[in-house]
């Protein structure tokens, strides 16, 4: 009963943080791999498309992320038809709802931890506490970010080849469970390619569990298994296949003349998204762009920072297992929490595996990069704010340096306006930094003197304290100043030289700041 409650209360506080909403910024994926993307299609705003989905260079199926983000979006124009104007004019929806989708879709953890635990020899209860109080289940799996969907695909692959015994599909349906397989395969495929890797372990088991070898890698087994799943699968990549098609090349079939022709042109410009990844990534120029890092890291490092404990007792279980039987070494939450949740722990290890998973969820959730998403909405509020001066416009350049890529879409601006430019200058050096924002000054200074009092124009820069030595050095006036509180910036983290000063806040925050724009005439 303590275990049933726990997760419950964990469970709860998992929608409630989505609905809070977090503030931290995981990655720009979570953003450019799905919302940024799809709010410009359907609520036709104003986005910044990612390269990835560029017809010139087209490497992510649009389906899916119509399938998630997509839904949120389309109720919030429905929404919109019927005059609910607070639906689509706020960017806390445009922010929370596509969240609310995955982390709905996140449950599906839950049920396959509780479906699976008996056959793993797991403590159902057990394991979905230790799931649901994991930072990994708090904030990853409550984002829009394409690993997410390849978690949650990976654990309905998990459910589909358990053993029979209280098989996701009842007994009427199991010798269709080949079709979901290969539904489940496809999907995973065009999500993201390297979910064959993680989905080779579970087709291994069910093809053994389902044909008449004995042996777990017998050569008529794994032939059988293939050639059950193929007809879905080849059924199901078509669909993906004619959907990035359309969408990429802009082919709708009822503007064409006729069904043949249709059919002939999306043969002659075949849009395969998965091999085009593949391709990118295959490439070691390109992975450079992105950052190379040791194939150790995963194991050394960024294992221990996503699951902890949880981690060192899966290594040690896995160096145990090997020896039998590697079906279990699947890097993913579900097969962690399964390997784990049995072991006796004192509670000194329950006070660190607790003290860890605060952590983790407060630094993901609440700290990284978390002054970003409040920036937007501030900055929503300015240009979208009526002017004080009478009959006045305005226009607003906003300058983003040293922070991950703002997603536009937040700002909810419709496609084509022209009252708001965004800048994002990365992580680039002081000197080209201040060379641009002078020469934003001038040229702006400039236009508000031609504009002969029609138009204003503003300009707003964003940085990270850590920076702000930096901004100064620029020696520009600004009038305003707010700060958004936690941000923290590892690619900017703050000194021990800002840790003696005692200004720890303004380190600590990410800074707006309203450049002087001047209106006469130079």
């Amino acid at each position: 009963m303590k275990e049933k409650t726990l997760w419950g209360a964990l469970s709860i506080l998992r929608v409630m943080w989505c609905l809070a909403p977090q503030k931290g910024y995981l990655h720009p994926d979570e953003f450019f791999q799905s919302p940024e993307v799809i709010a410009g299609d359907i609520l036709d705003l104003e986005i910044n498309r990612p390269w990835e989905f560029l017809s010139a260079s087209p490497c992510r199926t649009v389906l899916i992320p119509l399938l998630t983000s997509g839904t949120a979006f389309w109720i919030i124009n429905i929404l919109h038809r019927f005059q609910s104007e607070m639906a689509l004019n706020s960017s806390y929806v445009l922010l929370v709802l596509p969240r609310l989708i995955i982390t709905i879709l996140s449950f599906l953890l839950d049920y396959t931890v509780y479906r699976v635990a008996t056959a793993w020899g797991s403590n159902p209860w057990k394991a979905l506490v230790l799931l649901a109080m994991s930072p990994v289940t708090l904030v990853f799996y409550t984002r829009t970010i394409s690993n997410a969907v390849e978690g949650l695909l990976f654990a309905l692959l998990l459910l589909l080849t358990k053993p029979d015994e209280g098989n996701l599909v009842s007994n009427s349906y199991k010798g269709k469970t080949h079709h979901f397989i290969g539904l489940v395969l496809t999907f995973g495929f065009f999500n993201r390619p390297t979910f064959l890797c993680f989905a080779f372990v579970p087709l291994i088991y069910w093809a053994a569990q389902s044909g008449s070898q004995k042996s777990y890698f017998s050569h008529a087994s794994i032939i059988l298994t293939v050639m059950k799943i193929l007809p879905s699968a080849i059924l199901f990549s078509v669909i993906f296949v004619v959907a990035d098609t359309i969408y990429y090349t802009g082919h709708w079939p009822l503007s064409m003349n006729n069904m043949e022709g249709f059919i002939k042109l999306l043969t002659n410009n075949m849009i395969l998204t998965p091999i085009n990844f593949l391709h990118y990534n295959m490439n070691p120029e390109n992975l450079a762009k992105h950052g190379v890092h040791p194939r150790i890291t995963h194991m050394a490092v960024n294992g221990f920072m996503l699951f902890g404990l949880f981690h060192l007792s899966a290594v040690c279980s896995a160096i145990n297992m090997i020896r039998n039987e590697p079906r279990f070494l699947i890097p993913l939450i579900i097969p962690l929490v399964l390997l784990v949740s049995n072991y006796n722990r004192t509670v000194k290890t329950k006070c660190v595996i607790f003290l860890f998973n605060i952590t983790g969820a407060l630094f993901f959730g609440s700290l990284h990069q978390a002054g970003l998403i409040p920036s937007l909405f501030h900055i929503q509020q300015i240009v979208q704010s009526k002017s004080a001066s009478g009959n006045m416009s305005c226009h607003h350049t906003v300058l983003f340096t040293h922070t991950y890529m703002p997603p536009l879409y937040l700002l909810n601006l419709k496609k084509g306006q022209t009252s708001v430019d965004i800048i994002d200058l990365a992580g680039c050096t002081q000197e080209v930094m201040c060379q641009k924002l002078t020469d934003l000054q001038v040229e702006l200074s400039r236009r508000n003197a031609q504009a002969l009092g029609k138009t204003m124009h503003h300009l707003i820069a964003v940085f990270p304290g850590t920076i702000t030595p930096g901004i100064e050095s620029c020696s520009l006036a600004y009038t305003a100043q707010t700060m958004f509180t936690p941000h923290l910036s590892m690619e900017d983290p703050p000194k021990m030289s800002h840790l003696l000063t005692g200004n720890l806040q303004s380190h600590l925050s990410l800074h707006l700041i309203k450049v002087h724009v001047g209106t006469t005439r130079g």
